[in-house]
């Protein structure tokens, strides 16, 4: 089928290769994978609706949150569903369109969680630096305009590599070495010309989805951190830092795996590698998102306490 490439027609369908080809641990891994899934949805479903039900947390911070957490459960169902899919069903084939929707869905999704991190930088450099005119200036327009935003240029910016990619037509094989369909894979088995597509994607890669995002939040946490040493007392700055604690855990942990994941050079031999540091960055960053902003924040642990006790007051 694939013997000659080049006069090959539209590709219908990829056979998604997966994590292992060894009969032995399909199942300790679907079993693991659907347990980070559950864990996950678990976590940030309980986040959206304590922010939710809880007047408390109507503030700017876990506006931000609530929306990160959307990110985190959306981009791991569209990434992890085909996996778990292909253990259940035990066919690993999907079609090119609904490859292509993956694709462009979770290139979307990554981009709202940089976006949506860095301007939950800029509202904690408000809250730290500015405190006096912090809900003047992080009033419910400018969060919705930020959101808005995130989620706009991160449906846009990725439009032309999936335009480009979408005319693509020519592939040295329909195994995609991965467990859902990305970008790095499906360009290491085409047999089209790829430079305008490394080129859009290494600008796009250390611009609008990595170098912006962290300088940005590079520099808010600059002027935090010089903030933060003016403060005399040693609990005033302990209280500052703690505000910011949790938000600047989360950034390390999401930009040290997609460093290791897309910024770092990919052969055959390191694509199994990357396989690991993208299921970290799909599946376990979105579960700790949770863990973390929940077990170093006060606010979320009392809400978890106080409907703990709605719960027992009603049984």
């Amino acid at each position: 089928m694939f013997s000659n490439p080049i006069n090959q027609t539209m590709m219908t369908y990829f056979i998604i290769k997966g994590f292992t080809d060894v009969p032995e641990l399909q199942l300790p891994i679907f079993l693991l994978v659907l347990l980070i899934y559950l864990l996950t949805l678990g976590g940030n479903m309980t986040i959206l609706l304590l922010i939710c039900l809880d007047h408390h947390l109507h503030t700017p911070m876990y506006f931000f949150l609530g929306n990160l957490s959307f990110v985190d459960l959306s981009s791991t169902t569209v990434t992890l569903h085909k996996v778990l899919l292909i253990f259940i069903v035990g066919d690993n084939r999907i079609s090119y369109s609904a490859c292509i929707t993956q694709m462009y869905t979770f290139a979307s999704l990554l981009g709202h969680e940089l976006l949506i991190l860095t301007a939950m930088s800029y509202d904690r450099y408000v809250a730290i630096c500015k405190p006096l005119r912090y809900h003047r200036i992080m009033n419910h327009k400018i969060c919705t305009i930020l959101v808005t935003s995130c989620y706009l240029i991160g449906f846009a910016q990725v439009i032309p590599p999936i335009v480009i990619f979408s005319g693509f037509s020519c592939y040295t094989s329909n195994e995609i070495n991965h467990f859902f369909c990305d970008m790095i894979p499906l360009m290491k088995i085409t047999c089209n010309d790829t430079s305008v597509l490394e080129i859009i994607f290494l600008i796009q890669g250390l611009s609008t989805i990595v170098l912006i995002p962290l300088i940005l939040t590079f520099v808010s946490y600059i002027f935090i951190i010089f903030t933060i040493l003016r403060i005399q007392s040693v609990s005033g700055k302990r209280k500052a830092f703690y505000t910011c604690s949790s938000h600047l855990s989360v950034v390390i942990l999401l930009y040290v795996t997609l460093v290791s994941q897309y910024l770092t050079p990919t052969s055959d031999d390191t694509l199994n590698a990357k396989k690991l540091f993208s299921l970290f960055n799909t599946a376990a960053v979105p579960l700790l998102n949770p863990l973390i902003y929940s077990l170093k924040n006060r606010d979320v642990l009392s809400a978890v306490k106080q409907r703990l006790k709605m719960c027992k007051a009603v049984t």
